[in-house]
């Protein structure tokens, strides 16, 4: 169960804390360069925190009960599936993770916070490294062909300590494609995506209306 293992890094890291208004894990990437894109440009950004694991059902369904914002659709009678309650929530648009973010009192990350805490300041191909490892995300490769419990792969987890910055579900960002056109950049790729798409540095956007069975958010807040 991820909230026992969210104990003990609480206990153990003391980049960890548990954000007040949605409980949820969170890990302090420091302040610094570094290494952004395919071709690992030097980029400074300032510290920040992200939420460990992808916003799940369960902590969609407190929102959706807080707020009465509309229930994702593969939620039967309005209510979050029993057995999703540890996967990331899916089928919501930009628009809806927005709404949560502002819930909660937090951002969506822009694309360069969410990259840096995949990938480490120094520029690694993958989260756990620059071995092209499968196994270690929940991609098309992998077979699964649905959504996973946010902390099945814990050898996939990125320097900073967040986990499925590759695989299960795209995650959305703040940051627009280009200013004005109302598509957002997507990152981390999704359990129905090839493995060769799960690279953090990977650009993809979508329109803010758009929703699907394979993407979700986290999100970020002030250090």
């Amino acid at each position: 169960e991820h909230d026992e293992r969210a104990e003990e890094l609480l206990r153990r890291d003391p980049r960890a804390s548990k954000h007040p208004a949605d409980g949820k894990l969170m890990i302090l990437v420091e302040e610094g360069i570094y290494l952004a894109g395919a071709d690992n440009r030097s980029m400074w950004l300032d510290s920040y925190r992200i939420d460990v694991y992808p916003t799940t059902n369960e902590d969609y369904e407190r929102f959706v009960r807080a707020t009465g914002h509309r229930p994702p659709r593969h939620w039967l009678d309005g209510r979050c599936p029993a057995n999703l309650v540890t996967h990331p929530v899916v089928w919501v648009t930009w628009h809806d993770a927005t709404a949560y973010a502002r819930w909660a009192g937090k951002t969506l990350p822009t694309a360069q916070q969410w990259e840096k805490a995949a990938r480490g300041p120094r520029g690694r191909i993958y989260p756990w490294g620059n071995e092209p490892t499968a196994a270690k995300c929940n991609v098309a490769e992998t077979g699964i062909d649905a959504t996973t419990p946010v902390s099945r792969y814990q050898s996939g987890v990125s320097p900073a300590g967040v986990f499925d910055m590759c695989g299960n579900v795209w995650e959305w960002c703040s940051t627009e494609e280009t200013p004005g056109s109302g598509r957002y950049e997507l990152k981390g790729s999704a359990f129905t995506s090839p493995f060769e798409r799960a690279t953090p540095s990977l650009q993809n956007a979508a329109n803010a209306t758009m929703q699907d069975n394979d993407t979700g958010f986290r999100c970020v807040a002030p250090a």
